[in-house]
């Protein structure tokens, strides 16, 4: 990865009084989370993690309530301290900084986007939006046009002079979008910002939160618990347990090739359809003994639904091309594994 954005190693977060005679003991004896618990009554939020973002990306942290999720993206603008290990924004070491370093680059170069947005009741949409800017001591009409401008992008246009009270769940949800946005940050830190909202507000907002990124570029730590959400909007996807990491991967590689049980029991119940990839299950083309001629096609990039349309009309195996030439097969019985995802042969 070329000068990634975020970049952490070897994190550590343990909680309460004597954390550091914990992190000592961890480190030379090799003791377990319930050990640090039970000796130091010390708490470990953050096992050793590491991971780097790469500009543009959308990384999601998915685990369930208690597995430190929450607590890894707050290192990230040391909203947390770490116990150990390094963390460094945009090539710069955050643990290094002064307290005016760090609160420029809180304003400048990361936004925060939480579930409860915290709208200003008594403040209008746009000035809600501008609040940060107006800290800054940004004149009014330019962060008043950066307010505008940011409204438009997560289409609130004509809502400027509303109350949030006037505003549905969903449309204060992108106000506070908007809000992040308003600085330019290179940086944007969601944490379960659509979880609250019913099911197909919560879908619209996905949809129009990736191609919003993807038009901006914005470097995105995604934190949710639903894997649903972290598979629809993800570019790769870091599943945490008891604060470990247990596994990063593309959607396709966390669904196909799951690490444990614990991720497995995580993707049974995903929809592989739209997932998975032709190059994912295709099979050596000499695997098939016959002539190929008159077999059905598709690109290396064709999802399981193209290739079932395909697979159906014929009793022969579908070939797999990449760039016009043939490189694969995928026959019935592969492509019905396919579907069944991550279950071994």
């Amino acid at each position: 990865m070329d000068d990634p954005v975020v970049k952490l190693e070897n994190v550590w977060k343990i909680f309460g009084e004597r954390s550091d005679e914990a992190m000592k003991a961890v480190r030379e004896k090799g003791l377990t989370k319930p050990e640090v618990l039970e000796q130091f009554r010390c708490v470990v939020g953050v096992q050793d993690a590491s991971f780097e973002v790469s500009r543009g990306e959308i990384f999601c942290i998915m685990g369930l309530s208690g597995s430190g999720k929450s607590t890894l993206v707050r290192h990230v603008n040391r909203l947390i301290e770490p116990t150990a290990g390094k963390i460094e924004i945009l090539g710069q070491d955050v643990s290094t900084m002064s307290a005016t370093e760090l609160r420029r680059i809180r304003a400048q170069q990361i936004g925060m986007v939480f579930q409860h947005m915290a709208l200003l009741p008594h403040r209008s949409v746009r000035d809600n939006v501008a609040y940060p800017l107006e800290i800054r001591k940004v004149p009014k009409s330019r962060r008043w046009a950066i307010s505008d401008h940011a409204l438009g992008l997560v289409d609130l246009t004509g809502y400027e002079d509303r109350l949030p009270r006037e505003l549905s769940g969903g449309m204060q949800q992108r106000v506070g979008i908007a809000r992040a946005l308003a600085s330019d940050p290179e940086i944007l830190l969601m944490d379960e910002p659509f979880s609250a909202l019913d099911p197909l507000i919560r879908l619209q907002l996905q949809d129009q939160f990736k191609a919003l990124v993807a038009q901006l570029k914005k470097t995105t730590l995604f934190i949710t618990h639903d894997l649903d959400e972290a598979i629809r909007i993800g570019h790769r996807i870091a599943i945490m347990k008891d604060g470990v990491i247990v596994q990063i991967g593309t959607p396709e590689d966390i669904v196909m090739n799951p690490a444990d049980d614990y991720v497995r029991e995580f993707v049974q119940g995903i929809s592989k359809l739209k997932l998975v990839k032709a190059h994912s299950i295709m099979e050596p083309m000499e695997r098939f003994k016959g002539s190929l001629d008159g077999a059905p096609r598709a690109d290396e990039g064709a999802d399981l639904d193209q290739l079932i349309d395909l697979a159906v009309e014929t009793d022969m195996p579908v070939v797999i091309t990449q760039d016009g030439a043939d490189i694969g097969i995928v026959t019935k019985p592969r492509l019905l594994r396919g579907i069944q995802g991550g279950k071994d042969e």
